[in-house]
Order: C-alpha cells, then sequence, then structure tokens
C-alpha cells in the first residue's frame, strides 16, 4: 500500500505521520489493519476508514506525549511523513528510553489487573452482576503485562501466540495463570460464534465507529486457520478495552451483563471467581517482586 499517498488523500501532511501496531513489523496477518497516528495534538477518537481493500484506522497523538502507556504505542514506527523531522527526533528519544517505557508500563498494567481482582472481590461479597468481568479484565492486564517486560507491545491479534514462543524465565511462568483465568480452553466453534456476535454488538454500542468489521474479519481469519484458542483471546482483548472505556460508568447500566455474560463468557461459580482473582493477584505480586529485586 502507498502509506504515502493514503496521507496525502486524507489531507494529514500538515503535520507529521506514522504507521504503528503490527504493520510496522514483519508479523501481521492480511486481515490486519493499519495503524497510522497524525501526531496534530487533537483529542479526538479513533477513525477507521476502508482503503485500498485494507481498513486503516486514523489515531492522533502528540509529539509531547510523557506517557508510558502511549509511547509504547510508538515504539518502532515507521515514518510515514515528517518534513521538519520532528517525528524522527520523538522516536529516536522513545528508543533511547525503552526499557524504562516498557518495565513502567508493565507496572501499570499490574496495578490495573490488581485494581480489577478487588472489583471481583468486592462484586462477589455484594452479588454485583459484573463481578466475573471484572475478573476477566485482570487476566488480560496480567497478560498484557508479561508481554512489556517481555519487551513485546501487547497487540490483541498476535498476543496469544507470541506468549507461547516466550522463553521460560519467573515472570513467564506466569503465562499459565492466564490461560487457566481467561478460558480459552472452552473454545470452540459455537462458543465462538456467539462471543462474535456479542462482541461486535459491544463494540458497536461502545465504539460505534466502524471496528465490528475490522473483528469480523479477524475472526474469519482465525476460524479458517482453526485457530480457536486464538480467536477465543482475541476477541476477550477487544471486550476488556471495551469494557474499560466504560469501567467508571458500568454500575449504573445493568441491562450490558446481558450481552457480556457472552461477550465475556463469563464464570457464574463465585467460589471458581475468588479462587481465579486470588490467584491473578498472586501472580501480579510476584512479578512486581521479582521487578523490584532486579
Amino acid at each position: 500500500m502507498d502509506l504515502k499517498k493514503l496521507a496525502e488523500e486524507q489531507s494529514l501532511t500538515n503535520f507529521p505521520v506514522g504507521l504503528g501496531g503490527c504493520r510496522a513489523t514483519n508479523s501481521f496477518f492480511d486481515s490486519c489493519e493499519y495503524d497510522i497516528t497524525v501526531f496534530d495534538d487533537k483529542c479526538e477518537p479513533e477513525k477507521i476508514i476502508f482503503y485500498d481493500d485494507d481498513f486503516i484506522k486514523i489515531h492522533h497523538g502528540s509529539l509531547k506525549e510523557t506517557k508510558s502507556d502511549i509511547l509504547i504505542k510508538y515504539d518502532g514506527m515507521k515514518i510515514i511523513h515528517d518534513e521538519s523531522w520532528e517525528l524522527r527526533m520523538f522516536l529516536s528519544k522513545i528508543k533511547e528510553k525503552r526499557l524504562i517505557i516498557y518495565k513502567d508500563c508493565a507496572k501499570n498494567r499490574l496495578f490495573d489487573s490488581l485494581f480489577c481482582c478487588e472489583k471481583t472481590k468486592e462484586g462477589i461479597k455484594t452479588s454485583n452482576i459484573f463481578s466475573s468481568c471484572w475478573q476477566i479484565c485482570a487476566s488480560y492486564f496480567l497478560a498484557d503485562a508479561i508481554c512489556l517486560l517481555n519487551l513485546y507491545r501487547p497487540n490483541s491479534t498476535h498476543m496469544l501466540d507470541m506468549m507461547r514462543k516466550f522463553e521460560k524465565n519467573q515472570v513467564n511462568e506466569q503465562i499459565s495463570i492466564v490461560t487457566q483465568t481467561v478460558g480459552i480452553e472452552r473454545a470452540t466453534l459455537s462458543l465462538l460464534e456467539r462471543k462474535l456476535k456479542s462482541t461486535i454488538g459491544f463494540s458497536d454500542m461502545i465504539e460505534n465507529n466502524g471496528h465490528s468489521k475490522i473483528i469480523q474479519q479477524k475472526y474469519d481469519l482465525f476460524v479458517k486457520n482453526s485457530m480457536l484458542s486464538d480467536c477465543y483471546f482475541y476477541l476477550g482483548c477487544i471486550n476488556k478495552e471495551n469494557f474499560i472505556n466504560i469501567k467508571d460508568k458500568i454500575d449504573n447500566q445493568p441491562d450490558l451483563i446481558h450481552i457480556l455474560k457472552v461477550a465475556f463468557d463469563v464464570e457464574s461459580d463465585y467460589n471458581l471467581l475468588d479462587n481465579q482473582a486470588k490467584l491473578i493477584q498472586k501472580s501480579c505480586n510476584d512479578i512486581l517482586g521479582l521487578i523490584s529485586s532486579a
């Protein structure tokens, strides 16, 4: 794809523009979208367009960004347009501080996971209908942290496959906790079909930007290649992101539990749920201990 032509046609060339995501690496599927970031300092939601038979996500960013959670998205970015060389210098600084940025972001994800564990345990005590959703989010945040400590930027499409390839060490031993608590052993075609419908429905309700077309395309690829566990994990990642986007008002939307029960493939056994939250909690604390002593 001619990304410079795309930037020109979309009137993006008044600012630095870069390509991130898996398309900036050698590890992507034909169905993967192109993640384009325009560094125009605008606080606008991402826009999804269909161009030259591919989906394009257009994000907005700032060259003054300091949050590690955002900076990791720019690591390894390929420059599309940068007349002033400002983006080149910005990416160079990220490369210099790469280890610090990934470690800081990993800590943030571990704290996010611990927060979700507490929400799960509190919810069990109060019979909160979203308790199981919080537990699933805790599992995915733990997965994010493990990936980051392996200097791999979490990517919902390729994440499970990458975790299988990580070398054996004390941090990566915790991957078994992720797979044990996220539910991928239940992945079957019939379940995935139901999860897909609910995931698309939830995406349309929360994002409402056409992301559901990308979700469908990736689902089709996973199923075609018999990658059922990867598909299950991918759909859960998408639901986690959308759930966290509305976490502060989720308790005011009890009707969402109907779609989330299927989207997350939730566990209804409170004893099992509590045990899983404790497993994730211990895993997070063990990793934090390893980071602190390193």
